[in-house]
Parts: C-alpha cells; sequence; structure tokens
C-alpha cells in the first residue's frame, strides 16, 4: 500500500523540516531508514560551512566555495569534496578584505521563478560508465552560467567510480552513490548558511550517471547505505540533532544503464535473439548461451508483476516465431517505439539530415551537464538527407517492411520489435552484454572489488548452470566461463561485510519499486523524474528505461515524464531543445509546483 504525503512525512518527524518531499514509500518503512539515522553518532563539527570563507565572482553574481569536504573521516579526500555555486541576489555580502567575503542569506532576493527561501539545489552525476566524478578545483561560470540564471543552487561534489580504486580506498559500487549520498546531507547539514529549499534537491546525469541518479531517486534513506555513510562520517543530524535524510525531490536520468543482475537476459531477448554474426554466430557456444539468455528474460519479466497506467497487467507469453515475442508487455513495448517514431514525425520538419550528436558540453573537473557518447558499433551521424517522410520512411524500410505510413494523418505504425531493431537498434555488444563470460566488461569492474573484476549476475550464473555441458561442446568454449567462477565472485563481500548480492540490488532501482521485491517500503522514492533515451542506443535494452518508468508509476509516483527519442543513442536525448536547457526548465517547474 502506498503511503500519502502526510502519512510519509508523519512516519519522519525527525526529519520532516528538511524533506517536505511527498516521496512515495510503503509499509511504513521509511521510518526504519530514518530510525538507522537517528542511531548513528551526531554530525561531526567539523562539517560546519565557514560563512565567512566565500568567493564572489562580480561579473557573474556569484558567491562559491571550493574545496569543502562533505566527510568527516573521508576515505578518499581526492574526490570527496565539493564546491557549491549560488546566486548573488540570495547572499549580503561583506568583503573580507583578503579575497573572502562574510555572507549571510538575503530573505528578500529574488532570481527567476525562486527566491532565497525557495530555490532548488542541484546535484550533476557525470559519471559515464560508472566512472568518478571529479570534484572542481578552479571556478569556471560558463559551467554554472544557465543554473545561476535560474535561479539554482548548483553542488558539484566529487565522486567515486570504478576508475578511482586505489591502494587505500575502493571506487567500486555502492561508494559512488554513497558518496553523492554524503554530498545530499551536507547540503542538508548546512541549511542555515545556504540558501534556498534543502527539500528540493534534484540530481541528474547521462549513462552511467543516469544509472547513479535514478539509484539515488530510489533509494532515499535506505538503511542499505547506512554501514557505508557511517564510514565516511558523513552528516547523519542537524545541528539540533535531528535526522537528516539523503532522500531527493527529483532525478533526471538520461540512458541509465541500470538493473544490472537482468541485464544480460533484457540485451538478448530485445536485441540478440535478432542478429547471427559475431558472439552470435551459428556453432559458437555463446550463441547458444543468447539463445537461454533471451529465454529466461520472459520469467524475470513476468515476476515483476508491472503494470500500465490503466493498471493492466503486462507479462511476455510464448510465440510462434522469436522468443516470447507476444504478450501485452510486447506489446506495450511496442507501442512505446511506435509512439517514439510518431512524436518523431510530429516535430521534424524535412528535409531531415538524421544525427545523434548532441553531447553536454564539460568544463575541467567535470563539472556542468553529464557527458554523451556513443557506444561502440555505432556512428555518431549520418550524411543522408530526406526530402520528405516518405523517402524517410522507404529507408526505414530498406531490409524488410515494418512500418506503414499514413500520409493524410502524419502517424506511423510498427509491425513489431524485430524489423526496429534489425533497422535501428542493432546489438553493438558481445553476449555477457554487462556480466562478460571474461569478465571484461565495464560492469564487471563496477562490481568488483578494486581493480579486479567479478562476476555479478545471479541470473546469468543460473543459465550458464543449466547450460554448461552444452556450452562445453560447442565453439570457443573455456572451463573459465563455468560456473564455478561465478560462485566464487558471487561468494565475495566488500570492505563493509556486504555480499555480492546486496550490492548488485543497492544499484538496481527496481529493488525499492516493484511490488514484491524485498527492498519495497524501505526507501524514499523522489517524487519527480524525468527519464530520456536515444531509442537506437546500443548500450542497453529498451527494457530498461521502459521497466523503470513502469515501476516508478506502479509505485505511485507523483510525476513520471518518460520518453524514448527517434534517431538519437547514447546522449542527452531530446526531442526539442537541448538537455541542459529542458533539465533547468523541468526543475523549475517541478519545484514551483
Amino acid at each position: 500500500m502506498n503511503l500519502s504525503r502526510r502519512t510519509v512525512l508523519t512516519a519522519l518527524p525527525a526529519a520532516a523540516g528538511v524533506l517536505g518531499l511527498g516521496a512515495c514509500s510503503s509499509g511504513g518503512t521509511a521510518s526504519q531508514a530514518s530510525a538507522t539515522a537517528s542511531s548513528q553518532a551526531p554530525t561531526d563539527p567539523k562539517l560546519t560551512l565557514d560563512s565567512a570563507a566565500w568567493r564572489y565572482d562580480a561579473t557573474g553574481d556569484v558567491y562559491y566555495q571550493l574545496g569543502l569536504s562533505y566527510a568527516a573521516t573521508p576515505q578518499a579526500s581526492d574526490y570527496e569534496t565539493l564546491g557549491i555555486y549560488v546566486p548573488g541576489a540570495y547572499f549580503t555580502g561583506t568583503d573580507n578584505g583578503n579575497g573572502t567575503y562574510t555572507a549571510t542569506i538575503n530573505a528578500s532576493g529574488a532570481v527567476g521563478s525562486f527566491t532565497a527561501a525557495t530555490a532548488p539545489t542541484v546535484l550533476p552525476v557525470n559519471t559515464p560508465g560508472y566512472s568518478a566524478q571529479k570534484p572542481p578545483s578552479e571556478y569556471s561560470y560558463d559551467i554554472i552560467k544557465a543554473y545561476m540564471e535560474a535561479g539554482f543552487i548548483y553542488v558539484h561534489a566529487g565522486l567515486r567510480g570504478k576508475d578511482s580504486n586505489s591502494q587505500t580506498y575502493s571506487g567500486n559500487a555502492p561508494w559512488g552513490v554513497t558518496d553523492l549520498k554524503a554530498a545530499v546531507r551536507y547540503r542538508r547539514y548546512n541549511t542555515a548558511s545556504i540558501p534556498g529549499d534543502a527539500a528540493k534537491v534534484y540530481v541528474f546525469g547521462h549513462s552511467g550517471g543516469g544509472a547513479q541518479s535514478a539509484v539515488a531517486g530510489a533509494s532515499g534513506d535506505s538503511g542499505l547505505f547506512a554501514p557505508y555513510l557511517a564510514a565516511l562520517g558523513a552528516a547523519t543530524t542537524d545541528t539540533s540533532g535531528k535526522a537528516l535524510s539523503d532522500a531527493v525531490a527529483g532525478a533526471m536520468c538520461w540512458c541509465p544503464i541500470t538493473t544490472l543482475d537482468s541485464a544480460n537476459a533484457a540485451y538478448e531477448w530485445n536485441m540478440g535473439q535478432f542478429a547471427s554474426s559475431g558472439t552470435r554466430a551459428e556453432g559458437t557456444w555463446t550463441r547458444a548461451y543468447s539463445q537461454d539468455l533471451a529465454a529466461a528474460f520472459p520469467a524475470y519479466l513476468n515476476e515483476l508483476k508491472l503494470t500500465d497506467s490503466d493498471g493492466k497487467p503486462l507479462s511476455l507469453e510464448s510465440s510462434s516465431k522469436g522468443t516470447y515475442l507476444a504478450g501485452s508487455y510486447y506489446d506495450h513495448l511496442v507501442a512505446v517505439i511506435q509512439k517514439s517514431l510518431n512524436d518523431f514525425l510530429s516535430a521534424t520538419s524535412f528535409p531531415y539530415t538524421p544525427s545523434s550528436t548532441e553531447m553536454a558540453g564539460m568544463g575541467p573537473g567535470g563539472g556542468g551537464a553529464p557527458s554523451g557518447g556513443v557506444p561502440d558499433g555505432q556512428s555518431s551521424s549520418e550524411t543522408t538527407t530526406y526530402n520528405t517522410v516518405e523517402e524517410y520512411i522507404a529507408s526505414l524500410n530498406s531490409s524488410s517492411q515494418w512500418v506503414a505510413y499514413d500520409a493524410s494523418t502524419n502517424t506511423a505504425t510498427i509491425t513489431g520489435l524485430e524489423g526496429f531493431v534489425t533497422s535501428q537498434k542493432n546489438a553493438s555488444k558481445d553476449v555477457g552484454a554487462f556480466d562478460g563470460v571474461d569478465r571484461a566488461r565495464t560492469e564487471n569492474l563496477v562490481m568488483g572489488s578494486g581493480e579486479n573484476k567479478l562476476h555479478f549476475s545471479s541470473s546469468s550464473r543460473e543459465v550458464i548452470s543449466k547450460g554448461q555441458s552444452k556450452y562445453s561442446a560447442l565453439s570457443g568454449w573455456s572451463n573459465d566461463y563455468g560456473v564455478a567462477a561465478y560462485e566464487k565472485d558471487l561468494a565475495a563481500k566488500d570492505s563493509v561485510g556486504t555480499d555480492m548480492a546486496t550490492r548488485v540490488s543497492m544499484y538496481d532501482p527496481l529493488y525499492y519499486l516493484t511490488q514484491d521485491s524485498r527492498g519495497r517500503g524501505t526507501s524514499i522514492i523522489a517524487p519527480a523524474w524525468r527519464i530520456r533515451t536515444g531509442i537506437t542506443q546500443g548500450d542497453t535494452a529498451s527494457t530498461v528505461e521502459v521497466n523503470l518508468a513502469l515501476a516508478l508509476q506502479q509505485a505511485g509516483v507523483r510525476s513520471v515524464d518518460f520518453a524514448t527519442i527517434w534517431g538519437q543513442g547514447h546522449t542527452m536525448a531530446e526531442l526539442t531543445g537541448t538537455g541542459e536547457e529542458n533539465f533547468i526548465a523541468w526543475v523549475t517547474q517541478q519545484a514551483t509546483s
């Protein structure tokens, strides 16, 4: 049963003054998360922001501080600092004569739609491929200009990632999101010194950053993160001793690479089953593995018990052609693809030249908006210009007829998944797209131990276990790929003593959202979400974003703005406008509603 806004805030009396999120939770267990926080040691006063240490950019009218440690006992001091940027109107500053300013909040200050009391805070999660995000080391107005003009508070925190392991600390999951949560808590601990509404915190990222934004949005105050936050000395209580929260008000997720345990199977069902070359070539053991992964996905999907916006159950059913290409879920996915094409046709003027080149601008230190990228095997742009809609539709149908076009209504109808995938969304990754058979994938390091890559997918282990005798007789098999390797890695525990299955669950938003999941009701879910993905990207299955949106809607989240963008790949995909300007407009709308 979903709790109302009033119920959630009642369950968290200690944090009510900070939150005010209207978040969704279940079963009253949000109070458990808050109780965990309040049972920890009080916040170390060393995390108090010095109001006499602000710098001031008179040209841009921005107050800022860099190098602020958001952890009392940091593990990675080269990452665990942040910069805070505040529109000048929100402060009254006194020049200290040494390049610094003593700043007090100007209650009458206003910028755009916001005041010093109502301004939202945004945190970029620029961690493509779950990489690290460096904290800012120097001031750059260009990076924050649009956010300052919109009246936002901008917090750029360093975050560990897969590429930030050292002899003394780890960047593997869940440390990246842990760092992000600690930064959110730091901002709230210092709410008396930082303008804005501390409840209105929004995270945004692309790819792995989109995934970590989704995790942060779904896992607010989850007790699973408590021992990790404690190890950092993250802020737990405000100056009055009341519990602090790391729940956020909203998450912007472009192309989130997430739900990793089932990602191998989803990839093969969505795309791999239509491929027949490379690791999916006839006679190879990986082709057989691909087919078995694809066949395993429907059981997983059906166990999620997803429903559409009308409450209709969504499931996959066996089909006469292909692997489970039937059922209400299949029809829903096809409808999502068809809507993407029709949204594109409605918004696009011809002549039209396809392009997937919108990559976010980046500044020194990895701040600003998240970066984009193009998956292996895909081109970032095309040079062909289509003079008419009919000419473009003909190009889509060049290999097979899968799109029907009605010129009188300027709408298209597609016949099914296979034609779309073959034409627009080819499998660009080898079999074992996320948990690689040789542990060579990015995600094997993300879920690894230091520099050691590990298997992490329990569902892939099950498929390997059942098919190993068959695979061993086929081309390319090695005993190193057998189930024993999975058993060893899945038994591993991290420095906090957390097992692999739990770490994988911590980094899966669906763990906190779906109705029968053990994580449902153990966190505070962000009430506002915006999800965008380029529909042609080969980095992950379409099911990832679709299932996230469905699970959020089913969980009763107030606002879920989801769209797949036709003709765009693995980038900050938008139908119109730029990612940055659309994100700013969305936050403005959410924070003023």
